[in-house]
């Protein structure tokens, strides 16, 4: 094995984009290490460290060899048809190949042949020499950069005005490249510059050129001549650390997007407290907590009760014992960003909510779909029919039943009225929680003021669900009107593309009903949403069992991922199969059928129930009404008959209770009678009357047996 030692690669850069900075250091690193791997320079578990700051990318590996070892590899040449002429020597083909691999003498012999007739194949084994450190580190380099996720690159010259200038395409100007191997620098190239040992510091705190002495040594340099922290993720928990310190008593709101953006901004991390005025703290707080970490990058402060106080904290690039400056400058900056903001939502105040619902005709939705007033009167018939019907589960009066429909009715109206307000359209991550806002202002009912912010949940998986009545059916309705409207113009979802979220929406339904156990038929529902739809193309595209069977998709994801006990795919189906749109029965029946397959009369069931259905298929077309008792001819049959004509109360009332473990256990009952039955009768018997009263009689067992779930998806 060759010499090994410490490697560092640093690329000294202009300031890099802040977003981007924490990928663009992960994949500046994992690529060169990879690459080293790769070649046979570096171990498959060799430790590296990664660096990111804003002006510099940059690697640290353990162990890098200085030539990989050398390797029998066995190269593939030509098919034996073609190597060969007729007479059995060398084809020029063959001797052209090896002449490519330096091989200009050889004895055919020395040739391994795999494979047989046309497929047989020359091979032959050669001894591959490792790669020298150089050109290996040349490689990786080259391959990282090409590589990085960079959405736009910049033009520029090194050297430009001169003879020995040169073009450059990158993410930011570079001015400086670093590479290390142990003491001795790697001559390696790129974007014009040529390694050497010298890297530059913090912008302001460092001064001139920094000599890096070898590979492990350069964080410690960086910190203490350079006053910078390399270390992406060191950086982060000394920003973190910090903004705890600072905010004492209070709360300190750290949203890890801001906290990476604010990160990729500062080499040498300190933090400063700051306040700005009393009497913005009139306005939603929410606003004023956006506008600081949107347009300033600052961390705002709330109390332990999660009221937002007139304090905010910074992190600064520069570390000095005389802050006041900066502390002031920041707070004459935020300011004016505050004043826009209370200014904005003083104006949305002077207009009531419920007079912006008429401007909505003049926003579109889309053109195959109107605009979105006409798309609110859609959501608010469907959520007035969603109302209606779960007024018996909320155990309403009729008066109730009405409050609650005309409640849905205006807060339809209002849930999307605050997007033509300012503070919406300067911020449009705060739609529905300023519609909440104004609704209340303006003195609407508190569920409908609610539901303006509800309207939207849940957002993304995990996310809250509504606590408000309204607030849920208004998102129900809100969600299978987009479903059902989105596909009927041919846009449903297709492989990964879903441009309207469809999946999301399909899953926000799931979580809907079942979380909140909403007893709702959604097959008939769907087709109400179909029947709000005006235009012909709509009705003629959106097949309402495609778009059901996509919710049950979803369905399946979301009972997979949820729940302490790990449900087989085999129960998954079994309920699913059978499911037609009481999606909030499942969790109840995936337990019931859980718990079935610890019986031991579950195999049977289910190897009877995935016989009965191959008979019943095949037998389609015989006309089987009722079971005519006096036909039963042989003790099998009617002993089977009478133990369904039993369970029938029974597993009905289980039903209707929505007792499915009592249901499936009722049916063990009648595990030996089916076995007696296959055993003992012929289902088709040539005489008509007796066969069509067995299958009569099968097709009664059948229905019994998956009410809960199709139990022949068990069989095993």
């Amino acid at each position: 094995m060759s010499h090994s030692a410490p490697l560092l690669i640093e690329l000294l850069t202009e300031e890099l984009p802040p977003k981007s900075l924490k990928r663009l250091g992960l994949s500046f690193s994992q690529q060169i290490v990879q690459k080293l791997i790769t070649d046979g320079l570096a171990k498959e578990d060799v430790h590296y460290r990664s660096f990111a700051t804003p002006r510099r990318l940059a690697v640290y590996i353990d162990e890098v060899f200085e030539k990989a070892a050398d390797l029998e590899v066995k190269e593939k040449l030509l098919p034996v048809s073609i190597g060969l002429t007729l007479d059995g020597k060398p084809s020029g083909p063959l001797l052209k190949k090896l002449a490519s691999l330096n091989i200009l003498e050889f004895d055919i012999d020395q040739l391994e042949r795999q494979g047989e007739g046309k497929n047989e194949t020359f091979f032959i084994q050669l001894k591959k020499k490792g790669i020298q450190l150089t050109a290996g580190v040349q490689a990786a380099l080259d391959v990282s950069i090409a590589q990085l996720p960079i959405a736009k690159t910049m033009h520029y010259q090194i050297n430009p005005g001169s003879k020995d200038a040169v073009d450059v395409q990158f993410v930011r100007p570079a001015h400086r490249l670093i590479a290390l191997h142990g003491d001795q620098v790697v001559p390696v190239h790129a974007l014009g510059l040529t390694a050497n040992r010298i890297t530059l510091g913090h912008r302001f705190l460092s001064q001139g050129e920094i000599r890096i002495t070898d590979p492990n040594s350069y964080e410690k340099t960086l910190k203490t001549q350079g006053k910078v922290i390399p270390n992406f993720e060191e950086r982060l928990a000394s920003i973190t650390s910090q903004l705890q310190e600072h905010a004492n008593q209070h709360q300190v709101l750290m949203p890890e997007a801001l906290l990476d953006e604010v990160n990729a901004l500062v080499e040498w991390p300190k933090v400063y407290s700051c306040k700005f005025e009393k009497e913005f703290l009139d306005v939603p707080q929410e606003c004023l907590i956006l506008t600081m970490q949107t347009n300033q990058k600052y961390f705002a402060l709330t109390d332990p009760t999660g009221k937002l106080v007139n304090q905010f904290l910074i992190v600064s690039n520069i570390e000095t014992n005389s802050p006041e400056s900066i502390i002031s400058g920041n707070e004459r900056v935020v300011r004016p960003r505050l004043s826009d903001a209370k200014f904005f939502y003083q104006q949305d105040l002077k207009t009531p909510l419920i007079e912006r619902f008429e401007q909505l005709s003049k926003v579109v939705y889309h053109n195959k779909l109107g605009n979105q007033k006409e798309r609110i009167n859609r959501i608010s018939l469907i959520a007035q029919h969603v109302s209606g019907l779960l007024s018996t589960h909320f155990q309403d009066t009729a008066q109730q039943t009405s409050e609650y429909n005309q409640l849905c009715e205006r807060g339809a109206k209002l849930m999307k009225a605050d997007l033509l307000t300012d503070m919406v359209g300067e911020f449009p991550e705060l739609q529905g929680i300023m519609g909440r806002y104004y609704a209340t202002h303006d003195g609407e009912h508190h569920e409908v003021a609610q539901a303006c912010a509800e309207n939207y949940l849940p957002r993304f998986a995990g996310d809250v669900l509504p606590k408000s009545r309204v607030g849920l059916i208004l998102a129900l309705a809100d969600k299978l009107e987009t479903i059902v409207g989105i596909w009927g113009i041919g846009l449903s979802p297709t492989g990964e593309k879903d441009p309207y979220a469809l999946r999301r929406h399909a899953l926000g339904v799931c979580r809907l009903i079942v979380e909140n156990n909403l007893p709702i038929e959604l097959l008939p529902l769907l087709e109400f949403c179909l029947s709000q739809f005006k235009s012909d193309e709509v009705k003629q595209k959106a097949s309402i069992t495609d778009i059901l069977q996509f919710l049950k998709d979803r369905l399946k994801s979301l009972v997979k991922e949820s729940g302490s006990v790990s449900y087989s795919s085999e129960e998954i189906e079994a309920v699913l199969t059978n499911v037609k749109g009481r999606f909030n029965e499942v969790p109840q029946k995936l337990q019931a059928v859980h718990h079935f397959q610890t019986l031991p009369q579950a195999s049977i069931l289910a190897n009877a129930n995935k016989r009965l259905n191959n008979i019943l298929k095949k037998n389609a077309s015989e006309d089987v009404g009722i079971v005519i008792e006096s036909v039963l001819e042989l003790s099998a049959e009617k002993n089977l008959f009478k133990v369904l004509q039993e369970l029938e109360p029974l597993l009905k009332a289980a039903f209707i209770q929505q007792d499915f473990a009592s249901s499936l256990q009722y049916l063990t009952k009648v595990s030996e009678p089916i076995e007696a039955f296959f055993n003992d009768v012929m289902v088709m018997d040539p005489d008509l009357n007796k066969r069509q009263n067995r299958l009569a009689l099968l097709n009664q067992l059948h229905q019994q047996l998956n009410q809960v779930a199709d139990l022949s998806q068990l069989a095993k």
